[in-house]
C-alpha cells in the first residue's frame, strides 16, 4: 500500500431542510460572527429558496449580505467584485449557496477578503499563504462536489481557466439539503449526476495518490449515484433520491480531492471553455471514449467498477470494462442528454483546437492511467463527433 495523506471537510450535515436552519447552525458553531455573506447566482436567488435561510440568520441577530452575481465559469472580475463587496461590508463568515461556480467563488472570497495576497499569485497548487474567513458550503446541484474539495476554478481569459488548489479552500461545514434541488430540470440532474460519477471513476483509477479511503468513498459514491440518477430524472420530487444524489456527489468530491481527476476532465475543459457547454455535460460527452482509450491500462479497475454499474457482466476484465462503458453510454441516451459533440455546436474543424487546449491540462493529464498525446486527444474527440 502506498503512503498517502487524506484531507476533507471536518463537519457534514446531511438533512433535508437543514439549509432553513442555517442561522441556528451558525449560532452554534460561530457564536461571535456578526455579518454573514451568502454567495449565489441570480437564477437561484430568484427562486426564493434562500429566503428561509436569510430569515433564520437574522432571527439570530446577525446581519446578512447577498452577492448574487455569480455566473457559470466565473471570470476574475466577478471574484474581485465580490471580494470588494465583502471587505466593504465587513463580513466575517461566507456561505456558498449554489452549484460549483457559486461555491468556488465563495471559497475565494473567504480567502481574499482577509488577506493582502492577490488572486493571480494563488493560481496553482499550495500557493495560498494566509488563512480564510469561516466558510460553509451548501450545494444546490448534485454534481461538482465543490463543497468537499480544496479547488476553485476561475476563467482567466476568453477560453482559459486556472485553478487555485490549497487546503485552506476546504470548507468548515458542508450542508446537504435535497429540498434545494427539487426544482432542477431533468437534463441538469442528469448531466450533474454523470459529472459526479466521473469524479468517482477517475478518482478510483487515478495514476497518482489512489488510496484506500478515496477508493472506499468513490465506490460508495458510485452506488448512490448510479442507484438514484434515473429516479431523480423521472421522479424529480423524490426527496430521498435527491438526498442520496447529494451525498453521492459529496463522497465523490471527497474522493477526487485526494485522488485527483484525469483525462476525462482534461478533455472536457476545452469543450466548456470554448463552447460554453456546462461542465457536467462536457464530462459526459467525452467519458465513454476516454474510458475506451484507457482500457488497456485500467481494465482491472474498470472491471471492479462494473460490478456496481453492470453487475450482470461476465467474462474477462476487458469484457467487464466494455460493459461498464456501454452502461454509461446507455444511461446518457436514456436520460436524453447530448451524446455527440455536433449536438453542442462542435464540428470537424474544431477538433485540432480542442486537442491543443486539452494538452495544456497537464495537472490532470498526468493522473491518467494511460499517457495521452495530441493525436490521442484529437482521436478521442473525433470518436464522439
Amino acid at each position: 500500500m502506498n503512503n498517502f495523506e487524506f484531507q476533507t471537510v471536518p463537519h457534514i450535515i446531511s438533512h433535508a431542510g437543514a439549509a432553513n436552519q442555517l442561522g441556528h447552525t451558525i449560532a452554534i458553531h460561530y457564536p461571535n460572527v456578526k455579518h454573514v455573506l451568502l454567495v449565489t447566482d441570480a437564477g437561484f436567488f430568484k427562486t426564493g429558496l434562500l429566503q428561509p435561510a436569510i430569515e433564520n440568520i437574522r432571527a439570530q441577530q446577525r446581519h446578512v449580505s447577498i452577492f448574487s452575481e455569480v455566473i457559470a465559469d466565473p471570470p476574475e472580475s466577478i471574484v474581485l467584485n465580490a471580494v470588494s463587496q465583502a471587505r466593504q461590508a465587513g463580513v466575517d463568515l461566507v456561505v456558498g449557496f449554489g452549484g460549483g461556480s457559486s461555491m468556488d467563488v465563495a471559497k475565494l472570497i473567504a480567502i481574499l477578503a482577509g488577506t493582502e495576497q492577490n488572486l493571480e499569485s494563488m493560481y496553482g497548487i499550495g500557493k495560498v499563504l494566509g488563512q480564510r474567513l469561516p466558510l460553509i458550503q451548501i450545494p444546490t446541484t448534485a454534481g461538482t462536489g465543490s463543497e468537499a474539495t480544496p479547488i476553485a476554478i476561475v476563467t482567466t481569459g476568453a477560453t482559459t481557466k486556472m485553478g487555485v488548489v490549497a487546503p485552506q479552500l476546504y470548507a468548515d461545514i458542508a450542508i446537504l439539503d435535497a429540498t434545494l434541488t427539487l426544482g432542477l430540470p431533468a437534463a441538469v440532474s442528469a448531466a450533474t449526476g454523470i459529472d459526479a460519477m466521473v469524479h468517482a471513476i477517475e478518482a478510483y483509477t487515478t495514476k497518482h495518490k489512489k488510496n484506500p479511503l478515496s477508493d472506499m468513498l468513490a465506490t460508495q459514491a458510485l452506488r448512490l449515484l448510479w442507484g438514484n440518477i434515473r429516479t431523480v430524472c423521472h421522479d424529480p420530487q423524490n426527496l430521498e433520491a435527491r438526498q442520496s444524489m447529494l451525498l453521492g456527489a459529496l463522497l465523490a468530491g471527497q474522493s477526487f480531492a485526494n485522488a485527483p481527476c484525469a483525462a476525462v476532465h482534461a478533455l472536457a475543459y476545452p469543450i466548456g471553455g470554448i463552447f460554453h457547454v456546462p461542465h457536467g455535460l462536457s464530462n459526459s460527452l467525452v467519458l465513454p471514449p476516454v474510458l475506451r482509450f484507457n482500457t488497456p491500462e485500467a481494465h482491472l479497475l474498470y472491471a471492479e467498477l462494473a460490478d456496481i454499474i453492470a453487475p450482470q457482466a461476465q467474462g474477462s476484465s476487458s469484457a467487464k470494462s466494455a460493459a461498464l462503458i456501454t452502461a454509461l453510454e446507455e444511461l446518457a441516451a436514456e436520460l436524453g442528454i447530448a451524446t455527440r459533440l455536433r449536438q453542442v455546436g462542435i464540428s470537424e474543424h474544431d477538433l485540432d483546437r480542442l486537442a491543443t487546449d486539452a494538452m495544456l491540462q497537464t495537472r490532470l493529464l498526468g493522473n491518467n492511467p494511460r499517457e495521452v498525446n495530441w493525436q490521442h486527444a484529437r482521436d478521442i474527440y473525433a470518436e464522439v463527433l
